[in-house]
């Protein structure tokens, strides 16, 4: 039985304990941890200091409580999918997406209208409240499980100009670059990545564990004169993904030099 000093919160020494057994091994990662009486007679203490202190525990997102089957070990924290965030070409002139063939739809597209709000209005450099075209997919990656949550955002006045997008503001990213190549435009992108502790609808779409934190990107495509055109949002589990990105050296103007 492992040794509990009394004296302070109890339960944080019991929780301070397993933690170690945790960092350790001897708990395995995706291992079924002892039962509340187990640990109890582990460590000497009373039930609710056990439950105390797996609650600690599962905040920190070191444990997964799974209803109806006990509380398991969170994994060892590496990704097991690599979505890469590069943007291709074909022969064709037509565009390719490195991922594009590992996502399969789990529901039918949801398309609707919308508006701004105030991250996505910056983005598309738009004021709050102006009238969007949005079409969201729930993605799964057969291979590993891996759910996302992807997002088109389409100004209206960039769906007039280009109206097969009002149309079919649904299409997929690489069909819908080339609609805008098409209507004359030389598309460049920008991205950004930040993380955020999941909403419910966020949770349950994405089956998320506790404590799981989501990774939001948001690409903007900017087309003739740097006005954006549409923005994609692609959300997926911390635990389940990251993201890989190819970097290139921009070249710098020429300068000239004066005689």
């Amino acid at each position: 039985m492992s040794e509990i000093q009394r004296p302070g919160a109890l339960y944080q020494q019991v929780a301070a304990v397993m933690r170690e057994a945790i960092l350790s091994g001897e708990f395995a990662p995706e291992s079924l941890l002892p039962s509340e009486a187990q640990l109890m007679a582990r460590y000497g203490v009373s039930r609710p200091t056990v439950r105390n202190a797996i609650s600690a525990l599962r905040a920190e997102g070191l444990i997964d409580v799974r209803h109806g089957k006990g509380s398991f070990v969170r994994s060892s924290g590496h990704s097991i999918l690599t979505v890469e965030r590069r943007i291709s070409r074909t022969t064709e002139d037509k565009f390719v997406m490195p991922n594009g063939d590992i996502w399969q739809e789990s529901e039918q597209p949801n398309t609707y209208r919308t508006h701004t709000t105030k991250d996505t209005g910056r983005l598309l450099q738009l004021d709050e409240e102006e009238a969007l075209f949005g079409c969201d997919r729930l993605l799964i990656d057969p291979s590993t499980g891996t759910r996302a949550m992807h997002r088109t955002l389409i100004p209206f006045d960039v769906a007039e100009a280009v109206p097969l997008l009002g149309k079919e503001p649904c299409k997929p990213p690489a069909a819908i670059y080339w609609v805008l190549t098409q209507a004359g435009h030389k598309l460049t992108w920008a991205e950004t990545v930040r993380a955020h502790m999941p909403l419910p609808d966020e949770r349950t779409a994405l089956q998320l564990p506790d404590a799981t934190p989501v990774l939001h990107v948001a690409r903007t495509a900017y087309g003739n004169d740097d006005r954006p055109l549409i923005l994609e949002e692609l959300r997926v589990g911390a635990d389940r993904a990251e993201l890989a990105y190819r970097i290139t050296a921009d070249k710098q103007p020429t300068r000239r030099t004066r005689t």
